[in-house]
């Protein structure tokens, strides 16, 4: 029966039973994903690194080193992935069938054009290629923020919209398709919606200053 394969744990991930239930079927609502999404370099104190990793944060207004990292975990499995199917042969199936999957997923997320149409082209992405399709990147860029950190805090705040989409995770990787969509929300004061709550508290005080005079 596969709906009790889908409940089994998967390697990585940790069940978390009730008090007092352990050794029972697992409860879904306390699934949890322990699974780490980063990795830190082995190397420490590496200055030419260390300069790199601090340019990068500052420019593209990331909140710590970890989130450069999260980027290089998926940038690695790119490339590992693509190192692979490098080693079949060209008219191998798999090669074929995989290599086309990895090569749309690149087109749609803006990472490659598709000029760039072979396996070699994965392996020379860098970091910046992830960090400028960022959400917080492309609202700085577009010009509905005054700087790129202002741009983060747009979105933590819930101004930014993909679409109908309210999101507010900067790190969010804007497909190329939905990259014309990107705005102020329907609800955020920027964007026609109701004022802020100082800005009403602001105009409610003058007017009643006015009904005084």
């Amino acid at each position: 029966n596969v709906g009790h394969l889908a409940a089994l744990p998967t390697p990585g991930r940790r069940w978390r039973y009730p008090a007092g239930e352990s050794g029972k079927m697992p409860n879904i609502g306390f699934y949890r994903n322990y699974g780490k999404t980063y990795k830190k370099p082995r190397r420490p104190f590496e200055k030419e690194r260390l300069d790199a990793e601090l340019k990068l944060v500052g420019e593209y207004g990331l909140r710590n080193k970890r989130e450069l990292w999260r980027v290089q975990v998926v940038l690695s499995k790119i490339r590992n992935a693509a190192r692979t199917l490098l080693t079949l042969d060209d008219k191998d199936p798999k090669r074929i069938f995989e290599g086309q999957a990895l090569m749309r997923r690149l087109y749609k997320y803006g990472l490659l054009n598709e000029t760039q149409d072979k396996l070699d082209y994965a392996l020379a992405l860098q970091p910046n290629d992830f960090l400028e399709r960022r959400l917080q990147t492309l609202v700085f860029k577009q010009g509905l923020a005054k700087s790129i950190h202002h741009a983060r805090v747009l979105i933590r705040q819930k101004h930014i919209r993909v679409g109908k989409q309210v999101v507010d995770v900067p790190s969010f990787l804007v497909r190329v398709d939905s990259q014309k969509h990107v705005d102020f929300a329907l609800t955020s004061p920027f964007g026609g919606g109701r004022p802020g709550r100082v800005k009403r508290r602001s105009a409610k005080s003058k007017g009643g200053e006015e009904d005084d005079e």
